[in-house]
């Protein structure tokens, strides 16, 4: 059993890196900023892999009704804005930086919490989201590749983390368990995206990308679809054979190889300040639950 619980911590931080590097190298290397395209083959890779999986019997959908459906839309629409907004911010922001941002959805969640939902929360708890807040308060007067545009997604990402997180759990007990929502997820964000590429101009200007014809553009889209895919699943794995604290030691460990990693890998520059902030990416307040798979 220990064995297996470490296969799948070793399988989740290799997804996790290799899906976050291959989608910087994809919007930021190839410069392939369509997100409304991006994001919508991703999904529809992942919607038709979760789809094979559950006619091989590798994964277990249920039949929802049409309230669980309806009820499940907010959530749904969340996502897209979830993957939207992040490949936005990604496409512009290191990936250091980027996980730092993206961990103020905790900031939220711990908030909602404590002023809305009245639940004790401990003082340990507390000081890490301010910590997380001030960190990401921070950066961008630290940050020497300042974009604010790329700050501007990050803030609309990771408020769309924090409402999906937050309507995740008023919504249990619920009939839809994690596979089940990703699948809807994945269903309603393939249609939305592909109704949002022509208004956006996405689908007329992605014939002026100079890569469209290369075959390394081919390989990575690809593989980013693969990998998203891939992460879901032993993000769904790692919940369910770990306990919240076990969870939250792979997340940190697949986070801060990831951030190392991309430092080397990618034109990064950052500053003695935006290295000390940036560790805050470290104190994640995600100690219940691993991140979605979708954030990439």
């Amino acid at each position: 059993m220990c064995m297996r619980r470490c296969l799948v911590g070793l399988t989740f931080c290799t997804c996790y890196l290799a899906s976050y590097l291959t989608n910087k190298y994809v919007l930021s290397v190839l410069k392939f900023t369509y997100p409304t395209l991006f994001q919508g083959w991703q999904t529809l890779i992942g919607g038709i892999l979760l789809h094979a999986s559950w006619k091989l019997g590798w994964a277990e959908i249920n039949s929802s009704s049409r309230s669980d459906v309806l009820t499940w839309l907010p959530a749904s629409l969340l996502f897209v804005g979830i993957i939207y907004a992040g490949s936005r911010a990604l496409s512009r922001l290191a990936i250091p930086v980027f996980l730092t941002l993206h961990n103020v959805a905790e900031v939220i969640i711990c908030g909602h919490q404590k002023c809305f939902r009245k639940e004790k929360t401990s003082p340990a708890k507390i000081c890490s989201a301010l910590f997380l807040l001030a960190a990401a308060g921070c950066l961008p007067f630290n940050d020497s590749q300042y974009d604010p545009d790329g700050y501007f997604w990050a803030v609309i990402h990771f408020f769309c983390v924090g409402a999906y997180k937050i309507l995740q759990k008023s919504q249990k007990p619920t009939t839809l368990s994690d596979i089940d929502q990703q699948y809807l997820n994945y269903l309603f964000s393939v249609v939305f995206l592909a109704l949002a590429s022509h208004p956006t101009g996405d689908l007329l200007s992605v014939l002026d990308f100079p890569f469209l014809s290369f075959y390394r553009f081919h390989g990575s889209c690809c593989a980013s679809g693969f990998l998203g895919f891939f992460l879901m699943f032993s993000t769904v794995k790692l919940k369910s054979l770990m306990a919240p604290g076990q969870c939250a030691a792979w997340i940190f460990c697949a986070k801060v190889i990831t951030a190392a990693l991309s430092i080397l890998l990618f034109d990064t520059i950052l500053t003695r300040g935006t290295v000390g902030w940036a560790t805050g990416f470290c104190q994640s307040g995600e100690p219940q639950r691993a991140p979605l798979a979708a954030t990439r």
